[in-house]
């Protein structure tokens, strides 16, 4: 954790490498679902290797811009507008991005480039099995991009397991315990040995083995000895070979097809060919071979799906006569060429531009096709007598193929039709599907501000188990003037799918819901979400009592019916954002709820007392909302986890909170709450209590009896007799503007971080924070004096931020084991102590300090500088004797005159907005210099002469020399984007 660096300003970029199947992704996840929270935005973008090579770079845009924004998606169809959307919306975001699995510099430059594209404090994670594209260290980089972004890399190396590590992961896997049984311990740990420490193998080959009999585990190590080391591919084949035939035929349809889809659709595909998928999709999960996640998509890990697809290709020289061909491109060419697509199942033409086209005799030629996949679909496609007898599964995205399309009858004239998704596809209206009655998934989603027209032909699929009918938003203003899709107008349709599971329904200008709808008795998940126009749900709603999760969110609807408490097994319901006035008393019937979100709920006030017979909520939502108060049968939510009430209009707690005993977290940050409860103390569970910007006066003294609490964030004082939780690892004051709260700080002597905010005191002394690492001072504006802070000393890091008043900051350079200080926006502070004697300090950054007359001595263990915005600072003190000082930054530094002889560890200079009359030192004897910045900079004498491993970039900048003429100069240097149209004299040699 210690590369990430939270506390940085600087944007990061940590490179986790290592063999295929070492856990980098394992390690990537871990750290971003630790630290996510900590940021403006965050996304996690899996196998980019994968997706890049199908031409999906597009779509790992928009996905990337829609995680971070958490909007609608945009719209763009090339790169290059991609990168400019994310250039231009995060470059003042702080955001969390892992990038996995790159291989290829392109990948990056698409996604996240340059480190100006986020901004301050962003955190970029990339994985991958080979660095060589990064040119990290390299001096002939083709790409100024890459030696740019060199200097925000750090580098992590995973490595193999011990040995001891590697027999508990494989016995983990191979036993469901951490040690083997006494008569398997020889044999665990030779096979353990085998495996080389990669924790891949290890679980592949345990979950081969597990409750299998002693004779196979003896046959696992011998075909493992006789496989040399580092063919780890062979040491995982072992598991691909035991299984059988249908089992193997999966696995590689998935590794060639189906990661990231979900498992139901080619379920039917699989169910065609009697692969028993059912079965067969849970002995490969057991096995370790794939995984399936939450929302049902397929995953697996990269090194197992490129081990299947090198099986693939051994199958024969000829692409066109293997078993798969998982590239567009490859695809493509076989069907044109006509070489050998008889045995092919499924088929993607993802990512194909406009331009190409089919005719009926070249799919003709694919007899075995059971799944189509097709993006960007050519409006005049010419195959109109398309009949694919065998189709299981047709996918048609992005695609301009219209509504009167003379090939939709024979496409659709099929039995065994089972899957049909229509994504932005810009057709007004669907297409007649009585002709695939055994139709069991249809999706049809458009991208306009209109509800599309649906066939009534829908209601001839009474096979159907999942509707799906969205439309981009359909803003209020627009409704008036839209077709719209009726459920009124079509009863005998839609409700008389009694086999249906799921509808959504979801952005459409439906008004009502028939009242059959209570006849869907399979009906398991229901979603309406922005529907604007529906007002209210039919009492029959209580009738589906299949029903599991109920989506309301940004609907019009402002009552619920009495009958929603007989969803009996209802366990997620959304009514965000509503108008719901109040919540029905019924609503306790509902037993099985796990989660309720009321989150901007704008004109409930209260809840009703049933609220407490929902015995097994676990989450409870009521950001944003008008709730003003809790009933007291709260605290009979035993189970609740979760409840957040941030930014409501609660104004008090009842003392029946204390009897949540299974909360974990509760938040009531920016609410109107004057006081806290003493019976919060009973809450021994709780870790996570958030109290920013409250009118609490007090924290109550019951707060030391949570023992389990380690992030505690309050506004205003706390009990004078209190003591601090045990456990306590994260404490944030803010607004404190009592002296009598200053001797409480030394009763922290185990807390690791502190956070001290809006403090109206004019001086703060720190004593016997022993264990302190962590220590951030921000927004105190009343703020004179800051001492004590020799006695720190575990202090790592400090940060001082806008305390406008600061003048005296006592024992700065005594902090010894101090590794980075942060200090911006202290207008008051003229001079910083000496620092020279801390040698740890690696990093400083003085940022917006107007009256800062100079630096203090440094000292020789500094690696990192950065100034900027101090208008007063005329000189800088002695460098050249900081051997480790490697980049340099110097930004609108009016003042500063001239700059001093610099070190020759220094790799990066970069300055900024600044106006020199004296010439600037001799870079030339700066041997390990790699890049030199000057950006609307200004000096008399040009620049100075710079070593040949320099890379120069010269932005805007008019160096004033006694030459008109523009002179080059350059070795080994090259110029990017230099902007040099107003330079009177560039010299490089």
């Amino acid at each position: 954790m210690h590369l990430i660096d939270e506390g940085s300003p600087d944007v990061r970029y940590i490179v986790i490498h290592g063999m295929g199947g070492i856990g980098k992704t394992t390690l990537a996840k871990s750290v971003f679902n630790q630290i996510s929270s900590r940021f403006h935005g965050c996304s996690f973008l899996s196998n980019v290797r994968e997706a890049s090579n199908s031409n999906k770079v597009v779509q790992l845009q928009k996905q990337l811009l829609l995680e971070i924004l958490s909007s609608n998606p945009l719209e763009f169809y090339d790169s290059d507008a991609g990168i400019y959307e994310i250039h231009m919306r995060f470059r003042h975001k702080k955001v969390l991005i892992v990038l996995d699995d790159l291989d290829e510099w392109d990948q990056l430059s698409k996604l996240a480039e340059k480190p100006d594209w986020f901004g301050l404090g962003s955190r970029i994670i990339i994985t991958t099995r080979d660095i060589n594209f990064l040119q990290i260290g390299e001096e002939n980089q083709e790409n100024n991009a890459q030696t740019h972004l060199e200097e925000f890399i750090k580098m992590y190396e995973m490595r193999e397991l011990c040995h001891q590590h590697a027999l508990q992961l494989f016995c983990k896997h191979a036993f469901k315990m951490d040690f083997p049984p006494h008569d398997y311990d020889d044999i665990s740990r030779e096979i353990a040995l085998k495996a080389d420490g990669l924790p891949l193998a290890l679980e592949v080959i345990g979950s081969s083995l597990y409750r299998q009999s002693k004779r196979l585990w003896k046959d696992m190590l011998k075909k493992l000895s006789s496989v040399p080391n580092p063919k780890v591919y062979d040491k995982l084949k072992i598991s691909f070979d035991m299984l059988d035939s249908a089992q193997r035929d999966i696995f590689l349809d998935i590794a060639c097809y189906f990661i990231g889809e979900q498992a139901i659709h080619p379920h039917y595909m699989w169910k065609a060919l009697e692969f028993y998928p059912r079965t067969n999709i849970i002995i490969l999960t057991r096995k370790s071979l794939i995984k399936v996640d939450d929302n049902d998509r397929l995953l697996m890990h990269d090194m197992l799906r490129d081990l299947a697809r090198d099986i693939v290709r051994q199958e024969d020289k000829l692409p066109g006569k293997r078993s798969r061909l998982w590239s567009p491109e490859m695809a493509l060419v076989i069907m044109q060429t006509r070489k050998g697509t008889e045995n092919i199942v499924a088929l993607k033409l993802t990512g194909l531009s406009m331009e190409h086209d089919f005719t009926s005799e070249e799919f003709s030629r694919l007899p075995s096709l059971r799944w189509l996949s097709w993006r960007r679909c050519p409006s005049d496609l010419q195959a109109v007598n398309l009949r694919l007898l065998n189709l299981a599964v047709l996918k048609l995205s992005d695609s301009n193929i219209p509504e009167n399309w003379n090939g939709w009858g024979p496409c659709l004239a099929n039995r065994d039709l089972k899957v049909i998704h229509l994504i932005r596809c810009h057709l007004s209206t669907t297409p007649d599907f009585s002709t695939c009655l055994n139709l069991r998934i249809l999706v049809f989603a458009k991208n306009c501000s209109e509800s599309p027209q649906i066939c009534s032909s829908i209601g001839k699929l009474e096979h159907l188990k999942r509707l799906e009918i969205t439309a981009a938003e359909v803003q209020p203003s627009k409704l008036s003037g839209s077709p719209h899709f009726d459920l009124c107008a079509v009863p005998s349709t839609i409700c008389r799918l009694t086999y249906l599971s799921s509808l959504k329904l979801e952005g459409l200008c439906i008004q009502e819901l028939h009242p059959s709808i209570g006849e869907m008795a399979s009906l398991k998940c229901l979603s309406l979400m922005q529907c604007y126009q529906l007002r209210k749900l039919p009492d029959s709603i209580g009738k589906l009592r299949s029903l599991f999760e109920l989506n309301l969110f940004n609907t019009g609807i402002k009552d619920l019916p009495d009958s929603i408490g007989d969803l009996k097994g209802l366990k997620k319901m959304n009514l965000g954002a509503t108008g719901i006035r109040e919540l029905p008393s019924s609503i306790g019937g509902l037993e099985s709820l796990l989660d309720l979100d009321l989150q901007q709920c704008k004109r409930i006030t209260t809840l009703p007392a049933s609220i407490g017979d929902l015995k097994r909520l676990r989450r409870l939502s009521m950001v944003g909302s008008k709730i003003r108060e809790l009933p007291n049968s709260i605290g009979d939510l035993k189970m609740l986890e979760i409840m957040n009430m941030a930014s409501s209009q609660i104004r008090e707690l009842p003392n029946s909170i204390g009897e949540l005993e299974s909360l974990l977290r509760l938040d009531l940050s920016f609410t109107n709450i004057t006081e806290v409860p003493a019976s919060i103390g009973y809450l021994k569970k709780l870790q996570k209590l958030i109290l920013y910007n409250c009118k609490t006066r007090e924290l109550p003294k019951a707060i030391e009896m949570l023992e389990n609490l380690e992030v505690l964030a309050y506004h205003g004082h706390r009990n004078t007799d209190m003591t601090w939780p045990p456990q306590l690892s994260e404490l944030h004051m803010i607004g404190v503007k009592s002296p009598i709260e200053q001797p409480l700080l030394s009763e922290l002597r185990y807390l690791p971080e502190l956070e001290l905010s809006h403090w109206g005191l004019k001086d703060i002394e720190f004593q016997q924070l022993e264990n302190l690492r962590r220590l951030s001072v921000y927004d105190c504006e009343s703020l004179v004096r800051l001492a004590g802070l020799s006695s720190l000393g575990k202090l790592e890091e400090l940060t001082i931020r806008r305390c406008s008043r600061l003048i005296d900051i006592q024992d700065l350079g005594e902090i010894e084991r101090m590794e980075k200080l942060y200090f911006r926006e202290c207008n008051a502070t003229e001079m910083l102590s000496d620092l020279s004697k801390l040698h740890k300090l690696r990093s400083l950054f003085v940022i917006d300090c107007k009256s800062l007359q100079g630096l203090p001595d440094l000292p020789n263990s500094l690696e990192v500088l950065y100034i900027q915005n101090l208008s007063s600072i005329e000189r800088l003190p002695d460098l050249s004797k900081l051997h480790k000082l490697r980049r340099l930054w110097i930004t609108n530094c009016e003042s500063l005159q001239g700059l001093p002889d610099l070190p020759n560890s220094l790799e990066i200079l970069s300055i900024e907005k600044w106006s020199s009359k004296e010439m600037l030192p001799d870079l030339s004897k700066l041997h390990k210099l790699q890049r030199l910045e000057f950006s609307h900079c200004e000096a008399p004498q040009g620049l100075p002469n710079i070593p040949d491993t320099c890379q120069p970039n010269v932005h805007a900048s008019p160096m004033l020399g006694g030459s008109d003429d523009v002179s080059y100069y350059c070795n080994s240097c090259r110029i990017s984007n230099p902007g040099l149209s107003s330079m009177r004299r560039f010299l490089l040699r």
